[in-house]
């Protein structure tokens, strides 16, 4: 079967209250008007109340272990590396739930073998070669090896690599490969203006990007009201006035004001 015939499988997880069904419902809208069918979109959830029929909510799969404390990373993700993914079958693609997809994610299935890891590249470490699992390509069942030695001591692992896409990156049977540069855009490295031009153009959206990904706190609301995160100030002059607090760095300050980003808000919709 050719790759545009195959099923093209979409997952998430979600869990507690962080994200819930406003997130799930408008990440499976942005899917649905950028890909070619046939897909599936399945959320592993511990929550199905007020989520949209056409997704395949799943329950979130077991991993009876206490998750590390005092860590960057997400590793509930861990949860996504078992033997089984409810009745999902070969490659799958992870997506975020407060990521904004602005164009086709047809060539995520295309790109690479059968078989392999695939992450989208971060940014935020240049010199190290390091994945971001914000978005990210493999195979169900494959990264069991990495569950279970995660599974036997949690917290020891979240203290030498922090962040668990490292621990994939450096730890994926058979190593990994990254997507392309550019279909992947980090929205503070790549999308938002550097000093002083953030004070006069909104965030720009790189042109080859297929979706953007807004880690660090900065979400896609922040970014379409103009804040740089939650309890951010929204007007120049709100964030102007905050340099006078002495614990702020004046030069980081600067550099962290945006202006709205109307982009956001044409794609990041149900």
């Amino acid at each position: 079967m050719s790759n545009s015939k195959k099923v093209k499988q979409i997952i998430c997880i979600n869990w507690g209250t962080k994200y819930g069904p406003p997130f799930i419902n408008r990440l499976y809208g942005m899917v649905s008007r950028n890909i070619t069918p046939p897909f599936t979109f399945t959320c592993f959830t511990d929550s199905t109340v007020d989520v949209r029929p056409e997704v395949l909510c799943e329950p979130l799969p077991p991993l009876d272990v206490q998750m590390p404390v005092g860590t960057p990373g997400i590793w509930p993700k861990a949860r996504l590396w078992g033997e089984k993914l409810g009745n999902l079958t070969g490659d799958v693609l992870f997506l975020d739930l407060d990521m904004v997809i602005v164009g086709n994610l047809d060539p995520f299935f295309e790109f690479g073998a059968p078989g392999e890891v695939i992450l989208s590249r971060n940014p935020a470490k240049p010199f190290e070669r390091l994945g971001q699992t914000s978005l990210f390509r493999f195979p169900v069942g494959k990264l069991l090896p990495l569950q279970e030695r995660f599974r036997e001591n949690p917290q020891a692992i979240a203290d030498e690599y922090r962040f668990e896409q490292r621990f994939v990156t450096r730890n994926a049977p058979g190593g990994i490969k990254f997507f392309p540069r550019g279909w992947v855009s980090h929205f503070r490295h790549h999308c938002r203006r550097p000093f002083p031009l953030n004070y006069f153009l909104s965030p720009r959206l790189p042109t080859n990007a297929k979706v953007v990904i807004f880690p660090g706190g900065l979400h896609p609301q922040h970014a379409i009201e103009g804040r740089y995160g939650p309890d951010r100030p929204a007007t120049i002059k709100e964030h102007l006035c905050e340099l006078g607090n002495n614990e702020i760095n004046p030069i980081t300050h600067l550099r962290h004001y945006i202006k709205p980003s109307p982009w956001v808000a044409e794609h990041w919709r149900e």
